[in-house]
């Protein structure tokens, strides 16, 4: 997501914020967690700054991604067309900072107190959409399989 940030010399500039790995898959799950069939695997990374609004604007883009294909082979159908699913697991390594040496920083990333409800307003935006969501356990140590469909893996 983007969004208008102010600068210290007053004008303004464009910073990417919230960020959502989105794999097209035909089954997924979180152990901890849940499983889901054909649809997306959306991983999400909160940065600092994030709140419910940007999760809404971002789940109803994410809901309406058309990448799922039509009759002609054609990306053209959308999550919310196909009626398929959602596995939504968070991700703070999205918003890893590698341009200094070689260990990633993540300072841009949310703290949990400020990331989890965040997170869970994404995924109850896209329950609000009709998606049938599932999610991964916040903060917990998961292991994530996917059969990634295509492959088509979208980064937003």
């Amino acid at each position: 997501m983007t969004r208008r940030i102010s600068s210290t010399d007053e004008a303004a500039y464009v910073m990417d914020l919230m960020r959502a790995v989105v794999q097209r898959v035909s089954r997924a799950s979180s152990t901890p967690g849940g499983a889901i069939g054909p649809g997306l695997c959306v991983l999400l990374g909160v940065a600092e700054g994030d709140d419910e609004a940007v999760a809404v604007r971002l789940a109803a883009k994410v809901a309406q991604l058309r990448i799922f294909e039509n009759e002609e082979g054609k990306f053209d159908r959308s999550l919310l067309d196909t009626g398929g699913e959602a596995l939504v697991v968070s991700q703070f390594t999205l918003l890893a900072d590698t341009a200094k040496g070689h260990r990633p920083s993540f300072s841009g990333a949310a703290r949990p107190e400020v990331a989890e409800p965040v997170y869970e307003r994404f995924a109850q935006a896209l329950r609000d959409l009709g998606v049938h969501v599932k999610t991964g356990v916040f903060g917990a140590r998961m292991a994530v399989e996917l059969v990634n469909d295509g492959p088509v893996t979208i980064v937003v």
